[in-house]
């Protein structure tokens, strides 16, 4: 039989969806390059070669058990079953106006991207491996679990009913909380002393992923109306009046607090909570509606600079500050914002907040945040314990391979930067990170070494 029989006609949405997946693609090595580059330059490797390991392995473990445990049509309100495993059935199959492997694809994308912000948890001191391995079960016991209560017709927030358009809890509140968790089990860093502890060794790279990843939203809020309509225009203004707002919201707080001054990396942290802010509501809200959301999502992960040291938690990628609270706040403004005025743009769905008289909806928001966090929190925790006494899964690299930095203790002969300043640093005995002219910072490994005077 021919195949392509069935979607005549309606074959402009495959071509938008598929566009929209092209787009969505980018977000992949943007989050390598913006976590590379808030890292430390010794470490910076490990987490450019985690956005391509995590990519593989989650298109693996989505094609193997991934998708059905999401999306089979005969799950449960908790988690799908196997009638899906290995992609059976889902060919030539149709779901809507799309070739049901063309939505597979989609949906692995949002898998992919939202494990990769997990991993942000375990930066400069997880190993390569268990986090890999990590990463393939979180997909399975968080990710699909949670991604079936949102967006399953069976599953228990979907028929709630909770407004989730793309992702604010799977996606968002999710790795949020997770990432928080990795860090918890895994400790703080024990190496502190250096000036670059808490500084990003390259704008420039957190600036490129930045702009992969707000390109790369157009899709992935864009594609997720899962066809071509006036509803999805309206989503993608809506995207960049978020991330726009969310931009000036984190700047205008940092202006504040630091004296008059401003932050390349605060503007790059502003735009991506505001685009986490939006995500929930991109399709539910109206273009001004949005600005606030994203304004307000900024201005909130900016005015909670310090959560880490409040939680006393190491988690210094802001995986937690930025996604899960960011994820929580728009999920909230969901709830009180959304209305069937934009809803109802594709013609069949009705979504109506708090704005529309239904003050309940509020009440629906914030028990999807609670169960969201609870249960991505408490399962990550429990799934960490359990890899970290498994005999050659150790989370942690060593102190001494910490102090030298993640790439030299897991890679071979790949650093970011100038090779040739890098191999001068050793032949002298300093740290990556140590700054030329500069004494060391007593305590330090380079305590003793004294760097060369500068001249006049």
């Amino acid at each position: 039989m021919n195949v392509n029989e069935k979607f005549a006609g309606v074959e402009y949405q495959s071509v938008y969806i598929a566009f929209c997946c092209i787009v969505v693609w980018p977000i992949i090595p943007g989050i390598g390059f913006l976590y590379g580059g808030l890292s430390r330059r010794k470490s910076s490797v490990a987490l450019l070669f985690q956005s391509f390991m995590v990519a593989a392995t989650i298109t693996f473990q989505w094609m193997f058990w991934g998708y059905s445990l999401t999306y089979s049509e005969t799950g449960g309100p908790f988690i799908g079953n196997l009638d899906k495993f290995g992609l059976r059935g889902v060919m030539s199959a149709r779901i809507g106006d799309l070739p049901e492997i063309l939505f597979c694809f989609y949906q692995l994308l949002f898998c992919a991207a939202t494990v990769q912000i997990v991993i942000g948890g375990a930066f400069e001191r997880g190993r390569i491996i268990p986090s890999i391995v990590f990463g393939f079960c979180w997909a399975t016991v968080v990710y699909c679990p949670i991604a079936c209560w949102t967006w399953n017709a069976n599953g228990w927030l979907y028929n709630l009913p909770s407004l989730d358009f793309a992702g604010g809890g799977p996606v968002h509140i999710a790795s949020g909380c997770s990432a928080l968790a990795y860090a918890l089990i895994l400790g703080k860093r024990k190496v502190t002393g250096e000036p670059s502890h808490k500084k990003a060794h390259n704008v420039t790279l957190v600036f490129l992923g930045t702009v992969l990843i707000w390109f790369g939203w157009f899709g992935f809020n864009g594609g997720s109306t899962l066809g071509l309509s006036v509803r999805a225009l309206m989503v993608i203004f809506n995207t960049n009046a978020a991330a726009s707002a969310g931009i000036i919201g984190w700047v205008f707080v940092d202006y504040i607090k630091h004296g008059r001054r401003f932050s390349i990396v605060g503007a790059c942290e502003g735009a991506i909570a505001g685009l986490v802010g939006i995500t929930p509501a991109a399709g539910y809200v109206s273009p001004w509606i949005s600005f606030v959301i994203g304004l307000l999502t900024g201005a909130a992960c900016a005015l909670i600079e310090n959560v880490n040291t409040w939680l006393n938690i190491d988690e210094g990628m802001d995986v937690f500050k930025l996604h899960g609270v960011g994820g929580m706040v728009g999920s909230f403004l969901t709830g009180i914002f959304a209305t069937s005025s934009v809803s109802m743009l594709d013609g069949v769905t009705e979504a109506s907040g708090a704005l529309d008289g239904v003050g309940v909806q509020v009440g629906r928001q914030l028990a999807d945040i609670c169960a969201v966090s609870l249960y991505s929190f408490v399962v990550s925790c429990i799934l960490l314990l359990i890899l970290k006494y498994i005999p050659g899964l150790h989370l942690r690299i060593t102190d001494e391979a910490e102090e030298a930095g993640l790439d030299r203790d897991q890679f071979f002969g790949e650093e970011i930067g100038d090779t040739d300043i890098f191999e001068e640093f050793v032949k002298r005995g300093l740290s990556s990170d140590t700054i030329l002219g500069q004494t060391p910072n007593k305590g330090s490994s380079t305590d003793q070494v004294q760097t060369e005077p500068k001249k006049d």
